[in-house]
């Protein structure tokens, strides 16, 4: 049993820094105006209703859900950001519950506890591993491009407010892009140095459930 949970450790660390010098990271562009208006709306007729979104009212405001929850406004929520360089997400995490890795690519991350605490990490394009415990008011970043998570180890439940460094901050699932698509077993097993079958396994609990 200690040999299986140690060959997994060594995989997920494998994994993390073999992810980390490998992200593509890039930047929004600059523009020449103020904002940009959507293509569905007439230049005279913005109001402020145009810079304002709700969205993020019953993220903040209602108890923690069941399984860690992210509300995001960025470009796609918020047509207003177009051209800003900047978003925000709501993340909600119960008791137990982990943001597991990822990287965003255009953009670094600034995190904000507002309720409980969080064990976060980063690993850097040197494969080094920065860990840190944060409560309630304390502020991380995870610099852009590089493998990053949230772990609430507590009780209790947390929440956090994350702002992006970019309108559309991408998000790219480690576990997910790795193990979740159709990349053949056996050069994901000489990859990471297991064997197929741990591969398959690990793909049957990650590969994303195919829409009707």
């Amino acid at each position: 049993m200690a040999g299986a949970i140690n060959g997994v450790f060594s995989l997920v660390l494998a994994l993390l820094a073999l992810s980390a010098p490998l992200a593509v990271v890039a930047g929004d562009p600059d523009i020449l105006t103020d904002y940009i208006v959507p293509l569905f709306a007439i230049p005279g007729n913005i109001t402020g209703a145009f810079f304002t979104h709700t969205g993020l009212r019953a993220a903040v405001t209602s108890p923690a859900p069941a399984n860690f929850t992210v509300t995001k406004a960025s470009m796609a929520e918020f047509p207003a950001l177009n051209g800003q360089s900047v978003s925000f997400a709501a993340l909600s995490y119960p008791p137990g519950s982990v943001n597991p890795t990822h990287t965003h690519p255009r953009a670094s991350e600034l995190l904000l506890v507002v309720d409980g605490a969080l064990s976060v990490g980063f690993v850097d394009t040197a494969g080094k591993l920065f860990t840190q415990d944060l409560a309630t008011g304390d502020m991380f970043v995870f610099p852009k491009g590089t493998v990053h998570w949230q772990y609430n180890m507590g009780n209790q439940p947390a929440k956090a407010l994350s702002a992006f460094g970019s309108a559309a901050a991408g998000l790219v699932s480690v576990p997910v892009t790795v193990f979740g698509t159709a990349i053949d077993d056996v050069v994901l097993a000489k990859s990471f140095k297991t064997d197929v079958g741990t591969v398959r396994k690990l793909k049957a609990a990650l590969t994303p459930t195919k829409k009707p």
